[in-house]
């Protein structure tokens, strides 16, 4: 049911089967050490033959699957992909990849799982592809939804590894979904009178612990107590999961004259059907009296409003935060009420945005 001679072409790879003719390719990335292989590769040079004759083929005699080299131009092995898990009846299977890590971070792998699961749609007339990735893993996750995967859910504790148990995200591609891609928000700059607005980076870490420690922000947000680089670093992790399904967007704002973080904005619960989002941030305490949240709020919002045909933004802030209060109000936000128990148990006021009020 896989052809033992499949060979697949993307504008900048092969995928084709591994064959004794890559022995010396795949001598070379024993000897490194270097893990992508698909499960069952060999670990030591006297079991390649073997592998490469009878091993890495079994998954297609079996029907089930196939595994396939990842090769450039020049025709070297830089990756490998496979599909297993396959189900006839149900017309659905699995896909998995690595690349090697001299050659990660220039798209190979969404390039593969786009042309290996176009050929799984076209070729084989299956009509959906999982895939699963550790929730921790930025990498894979990225290459899933730059493939046109959707996000379908977390299973808690799904997989037991050396350093213990971890969850396990479920994402799934239908052969329609490739004329329907997932909307998201891009990465980009935005700049103000003062501020640079930048994607967040891991040297953003210090500040933000220090930011999301302060006694202001541990009043009148829903950060966690005792905040700290740790918390820091996970928040980095899930505004990136966030933008990747779509979800959100986050920034971090410094000073354009002296470089130093002032604040982060991050927008959530972003609704493409409705074109709306919601805001929030946290100022720094030695970057607070200035107004530069709203000057980021209100450049943020005109993107949103002007560059993707947003409609409302929603920002909300605790009674007694009138500082937040003011932001909101300077930067054209219109007070529509109080939402009632609506963080910890705590009300909420409610200010909304839309693009008349920037006029």
């Amino acid at each position: 049911m896989f052809d033992p001679d499949v060979s697949i072409a993307t504008e900048r790879l092969a995928l084709r089967p591994f064959s004794p003719k890559d022995t010396l390719r795949i001598r070379s990335i024993v000897q490194s050490g270097a893990q992508f292989l698909p499960p069952g590769a060999p670990a030591k040079v006297s079991q390649i033959a073997a592998w490469l004759m009878h091993g890495v083929h079994e998954l297609r005699r079996s029907g089930q699957g196939v595994h396939l080299a990842m090769t450039d131009a020049e025709g070297l092995i830089v990756g490998a992909i496979s599909l297993f898990k396959t189900s006839w009846s149900a017309g659905t299977t699995e896909v998995g990849y690595g690349v090697h890590p001299l050659y990660r971070g220039r798209g190979f792998a969404t390039e593969a799982v786009r042309g290996l699961t176009a050929w799984a749609f076209d070729t084989l007339g299956l009509r959906r592809v999982d895939l699963t990735a550790r929730l921790d893993n930025l990498a894979s996750l990225r290459v899933a939804c730059k493939a046109g995967f959707t996000w379908e859910g977390v299973l808690r504790d799904a997989v037991l590894d050396e350093d213990g148990a971890h969850d396990l995200v479920i994402l799934g591609l239908l052969r329609q979904d490739r004329r329907r891609p997932v909307p998201a928000l891009p990465k980009t700059e935005l700049r103000t009178q003062r501020l640079l607005l930048r994607p967040q980076t891991p040297a953003d870490v210090p500040d933000l612990a220090v930011t999301g420690a302060d006694p202001m922000t541990q009043a009148y947000t829903g950060v966690p107590r005792g905040y700290d680089e740790e918390h820091a670093r996970g928040y980095l992790a899930h505004a990136e999961r966030l933008q990747m399904r779509g979800a959100g967007a986050a920034w971090t704002a410094e000073e354009l004259d002296t470089g130093r973080f002032a604040l982060n904005v991050d927008l959530r619960d972003v609704n493409w059907n409705s074109r709306s989002a919601e805001v929030g941030y946290m100022t720094a305490p030695w970057a607070r009296g200035n107004g530069y949240a709203g000057e980021a709020v209100r450049e943020i919002a005109r993107w949103l409003f002007e560059q993707h045909g947003f409609a409302r933004l929603q920002l909300r802030a605790a009674p007694a935060n009138t500082a937040s209060q003011r932001v909101a109000e300077k930067a054209g936000f219109v007070r529509e009420g109080v939402a009632r128990a609506s963080l910890g148990g705590e009300d909420l006021v409610v200010y909304s945005l839309i693009p008349s009020d920037l006029a």
